[in-house]
């Protein structure tokens, strides 16, 4: 899940557990689980990518700015898991969007 380098930091700072996190220029890109798009909608101000991969899996350190186009780790979870919890996420991002937080069951619920 994608969200602005504005918001970014105050989303970390919220979280009681941070995965692993990428950035650009322009957004920070927050690791969830696949399928963290179900039964929610994401703020419009939130970027959400549906299969995204990561094509470098060494996401357990965190790596100096340089001028290449891609985005890079800047954080690395203290745990075994890239994953941030998505809940947590989504609430957070909602509240920074000044949206409500709503979700159903999703498919199949």
């Amino acid at each position: 899940m994608g969200t602005s380098r504005e918001y970014g930091q105050r989303i970390m700072d919220s979280l009681p557990r941070v995965g692993c996190v990428f950035a650009d220029d322009q957004y920070w890109w927050w690791i969830v689980p696949s399928g963290s798009h179900l039964g929610v909608t994401w703020p419009q101000s939130t970027r959400y990518a549906v299969g995204a991969q990561l094509a470098d899996p060494s996401w357990t350190r965190t790596r100096p700015a340089s001028p290449s186009a891609w985005p890079r780790l800047i954080h690395s979870p203290e745990g075994d898991s890239p994953y941030t919890p998505p809940i947590p996420l989504y609430v957070v991002a909602c509240r920074l969007a000044g949206s409500v937080p709503s979700w159903s069951r999703g498919v199949g619920g």
